[in-house]
C-alpha cells in the first residue's frame, strides 16, 4: 500500500496517471505533509517506510504561471497549494520592511537582506510588485554589481526566502517529520531528501534529538525531561549523488538524503 500526500493538487493529478503495479494500493492525499499522522490513521495500519521529498519538483520550476521561477516571466504566485489565499505578491506588497528583511535573512540567508527589503518598499509605493521580472529587477538594483555571486543568480536566496515563508515550509517540515517518527512500526524508517541547509538542518537536528535519551541542558544533576529516544540514525553523514547522477540530473546537485530507524 502507497499514501502519496502533496499539496499540490496538480501533482496528484499526474501521478494519478501514472500506471500501478497490480498487486499495489495507491492512496493519495491532497494535504500537507505535516498532516501526515491524520493521513496514516485512515489507512489503520503501521507504516514501514516514509520518504520526503522536500522542496520543489521541476514541473513546477518549469511553469511560468506558477511564479517559483526567477529565469521565467510570470505571476508572483509561489504557493504550493494554489487553494490557500496568500500568494508571494501578496506578501512582498503587505509586510512591513522588518519583515520582509526577516524573511530575507532568515530563509535566504541573504546578506543583502535589508537593502533588498528598503528597495522593495519604495518600488511598491510607486506600484505593487506582480511578476517574477519585477521582483528580479528589483533585487538585480539592489546589490551592487560587483557583489553578486558568482555561482548562483543574484536573485536566487531572494526567491527562496520568499517560496518557504509564502508556504510555511519549515515549520511542515517539523511537523511532518515527527509525525512520521510516531506513526512508523518498529524497525520502519523515515528518509528524507533535501535540498538546502535549512531544511536538512531540521533532519539533522531532530533525527539528533529523537535518538538521544535525555535532553536536559549540561549542567542540570539529574535528568528531569524523561525523554526516551524512538530512533537511531542510519546516516551519521548525509548520503549525496555521485557524480554520474548530477551529470544526468544537475538538480540534483544539492540534494541530501537522511534516514533514521525507528527503534
Amino acid at each position: 500500500m502507497l499514501l502519496g500526500i502533496d499539496r499540490d493538487a496538480t501533482a496528484l493529478e499526474r501521478f494519478n496517471r501514472e500506471p500501478v503495479p497490480p498487486d499495489v494500493t495507491v492512496i493519495l492525499e491532497h494535504t500537507n505533509f505535516a498532516q501526515l499522522d491524520r493521513a496514516a490513521e485512515r489507512i489503520g495500519q503501521p507504516v514501514n517506510g516514509v520518504v520526503f521529498d522536500l522542496g520543489l519538483s521541476s514541473i513546477q520550476l518549469d511553469d511560468p504561471e506558477r511564479g517559483f521561477s526567477f529565469q521565467r516571466e510570470g505571476p508572483l504566485d509561489m504557493r504550493m497549494d494554489r487553494s490557500q489565499p496568500w500568494t508571494a505578491a501578496d506578501l512582498l506588497n503587505r509586510e512591513p520592511e522588518s519583515e520582509l528583511r526577516r524573511i530575507l535573512k532568515d530563509y535566504g540567508q541573504e546578506r543583502w537582506a535589508a537593502r533588498i527589503a528598503q528597495r522593495i518598499v519604495e518600488r511598491r509605493r510607486r506600484a505593487p510588485l506582480k511578476t517574477t521580472e519585477d521582483l528580479v529587477d528589483v533585487v538585480a538594483g539592489a546589490i551592487p554589481r560587483g557583489a553578486w555571486p558568482h555561482d548562483i543568480h543574484v536573485a536566487t536566496r531572494t526567491f527562496q526566502a520568499l517560496r518557504i515563508a509564502v508556504n510555511r515550509e519549515l515549520e511542515a517540515i517539523e511537523k511532518g517529520l515527527k509525525a512520521a517518527i510516531t506513526v512508523l512500526a518498529s524497525g520502519g524508517r523515515v528518509g528524507v531528501v533535501s535540498f538546502h541547509s535549512l531544511e536538512d538542518r531540521i533532519a539533522k537536528n531532530l533525527f539528533h534529538i529523537e535518538a538521544t535519551d535525555c535532553i536536559c541542558p549540561p549542567q542540570a544533576p539529574v535528568c528531569l525531561c524523561g525523554h526516551q529516544r524512538s530512533v537511531r540514525v542510519i546516516t551519521r553523514k548525509p548520503i549525496t549523488p555521485s557524480e554520474a547522477e548530477v551529470r544526468e540530473n544537475p538538480r540534483a546537485r544539492s540534494a541530501k538524503l537522511r534516514i533514521a530507524e525507528k527503534l
